[in-house]
């Protein structure tokens, strides 16, 4: 009974003393375990905040709050997902074109953005080894929702033609150009230009008149317009011609129909007597006789005058008669 009790009291007093070890060694435990898990939690790397979309002319512009990460580069990928695929491919993620671990904390999705239907898009930061999770907008994006703003435009005069070249903001765009001539109760006319950045003529103006011009852009894809941008107009210097001016005018025209042709007329004439003239021999030259015959005459004749001898006095008849 003696011995029951002393191995008792040796257990309890044991085990009284082992119990400050036991929870000493559980606290160093669970401290290390706290730590590693701060520690952890420390490690992941956050999500990019603040998702939006800016838009403008069909130019859409993803952008991000940027993870901060002193001393090193953080990198960012994008993926995007569309009606179809968000209804009939399983909810699929496409990556972005142009938007696989970019530095910036924004992406060009123009190029993704296909078709006027709502797109959801997302995106994660990447440090190292590291990936945060997918941050996703917040409301889906539908392109017809961008920005149009007032075409910038150029009105010039070429001569008496109105002329106008409007900003090139790519294939999508088209331009309505109204126009008209300052005055009361003028017409308005409206002109469809399928492409910018070409100079195209409105109409041929009147001198010393006035005319106003104003364009929107306008595009099919989404079937929105601009609004107008502001009235620009010119002015054509100068009168009408003087009717004398075009007088002397019609005369000059008149003239140059008749001395031309009698111009061309006489110099072919004379090339034609320089280059080949017609020669034409004198009767005297002309032999109608054989040779030797005419020979024979003309000696005849040397003789006939040489025997001839005429006195003074049939010379002085001769003279007078």
């Amino acid at each position: 009974m003696v011995l029951e009790e002393i191995w008792t009291s040796l257990f309890m007093w044991f085990f009284y003393a082992l119990i400050p070890c036991l929870l000493t060694g559980w606290s160093a435990v669970v401290q290390s375990q706290l730590t590693a898990t701060s520690a952890d939690e420390v490690a992941i790397l956050p999500a990019p905040q603040n998702l939006s979309v800016l838009s403008t002319n069909m130019k859409h512009l993803l952008m991000w709050s940027p993870v901060i990460a002193p001393g090193e580069t953080v990198y960012y990928s994008v993926e995007y997902q569309g009606e179809y695929e968000s209804l009939y491919t399983s909810h699929i993620w496409i990556p972005s074109s142009w938007c696989s671990l970019t530095e910036g904390p924004e992406c060009d999705v123009t190029d993704d953005i296909t078709a006027t239907v709502p797109y959801n898009l997302r995106v994660r930061a990447t440090l190292g080894s590291q990936t945060s999770a997918w941050s996703i907008l917040k409301h889906p994006f539908n392109r017809n929702s961008t920005i149009l703003t007032r075409p910038g435009m150029e009105i010039t005069k070429d001569g008496f033609h109105l002329v106008i070249e409007l900003e090139d903001l790519g294939p999508q765009f088209e331009f309505l150009v109204a126009y008209w001539r300052r005055e009361p109760g003028a017409e308005e006319h409206v002109k469809m230009v399928r492409s910018g950045g070409i100079p195209v003529h409105l109409e041929t103006m009147e001198p010393g008149a006035a005319y106003c011009v104003k364009a929107q852009t306008f595009v099919k894809a989404i079937g929105r317009y601009s609004a107008f941008s502001q009235t620009e107009c010119v002015e054509v210097q100068g009168e009408a011609i003087p009717l004398v001016l075009a007088l002397f005018a019609f005369v000059g025209f008149m003239l140059i129909l008749v001395v031309v042709p009698l111009f061309v007329w006489k110099m072919g004439r004379l090339l034609q007597y320089s280059c080949c003239p017609v020669v034409v021999l004198p009767d005297t030259l002309k032999i109608t006789n054989s040779p030797q015959k005419l020979i024979s005459c003309r000696r005849e004749e040397v003789d006939a005058c040489a025997t001839a001898v005429m006195s003074p006095e049939e010379l002085l008849r001769a003279w007078i008669s």
